[in-house]
């Protein structure tokens, strides 16, 4: 639509300086303005016709936006500066042209494949912070991009379930401000679970700082959680879902959203890697 636009344009202007000026530019040069609030496109023809029509850039484009006419697709011409066209679009032209093209593009076939756009993948052991919701408008605009340009696309979201992150905090939780299972269920019902964890998660790291044989306990904790066995496992599972559950509203207020996610626990337990691995040694990839 936006090349389109300013293609007629260009036809536009040229054909008006052919009969005003009787002058051919076969390029002409289309750059926006700083600000949309100055229109969509800007000409500096006029100081490229300075020398050829001697006269001041700002004179030649009062004289061309005064007689050119009106152009299909645009509201109108103005001269800006010293001697720059700015143009602005007719909105509503521009919104038929958008519905146009999209007619066009859902009455093309589907593309075959499938298209996997994973993004996102915050640990879940507290809140989202923005550098996280950076990275999911981009996927998500990455994801929204090809699915307007006909793929099929499924978008994941990859949750480290089981990851030395979540086992930072169910080790706080064991060991740093003890509290029982039914304890940090009734914590995870709270509003702010995911902040709290973030708190705890930053204790915890100073925690195995200031003792570096607490590392052992932090590795048979991650391996707890890994095989899916003890009050570890049953923490982790408990802390890192109610935390995906606030990510997933976090996101959601910006309208993003996955068609599956995909937990590094089920990975694990229902032996997909082992499979996979399996296959790569069957086929020589490894």
């Amino acid at each position: 639509m936006y090349w389109e636009l300013q293609q007629q344009l260009t036809r536009h202007v040229r054909d008006f300086l052919k009969r005003q000026y009787g002058l051919d530019l076969p390029r002409l040069v289309v750059d926006q303005p700083p600000s949309v609030s100055m229109g969509e496109y800007a000409l500096p023809l006029s100081f490229e016709l300075a020398k050829k029509l001697r006269k001041p850039p700002r004179k030649i484009a009062e004289e061309i936006v005064g007689a050119i006419g009106a152009i299909p697709g645009f509201d109108r011409l103005e001269v800006a500066g010293a001697g720059y066209i700015n143009a602005r679009v007719n909105r509503q032209e521009a919104a038929r042209l958008l519905l146009r093209e999209d007619a066009q593009k859902r009455t093309e076939s589907p593309r075959a494949e499938k298209i996997l756009v994973e993004h996102t993948s915050i640990n879940p052991n507290k809140a989202a912070h923005i550098g996280h919701l950076r990275n999911a408008v981009l996927g998500d605009t990455f994801a929204r991009l090809l699915r307007y340009a006909g793929h099929r696309v499924e978008v994941q979201n990859y949750i480290d379930n089981t990851g030395v992150q979540v086992a930072d905090v169910v080790l706080g939780f064991l060991h740093v401000e003890p509290k029982s299972l039914d304890e940090v269920r009734t914590l995870a019902a709270a509003p702010r679970f995911d902040y709290f964890c973030w708190d705890l998660y930053a204790r915890v790291t100073q925690f195995l700082a200031e003792d570096k044989s607490r590392l052992e306990l932090r590795a048979r904790t991650l391996q707890q959680i890994e095989e899916g066995h003890g009050d570890a496992a049953q923490m982790a599972e408990l802390v890192a879902t109610a935390i995906v559950h606030r990510h997933l509203r976090t996101l959601d207020r910006l309208g993003i959203d996955y068609d599956l996610l995909t937990r590094e626990s089920e990975i694990l337990h229902l032996t997909f890697w082992d499979a996979a691995f399996g296959m790569l040694k069957q086929r020589g990839a490894i």
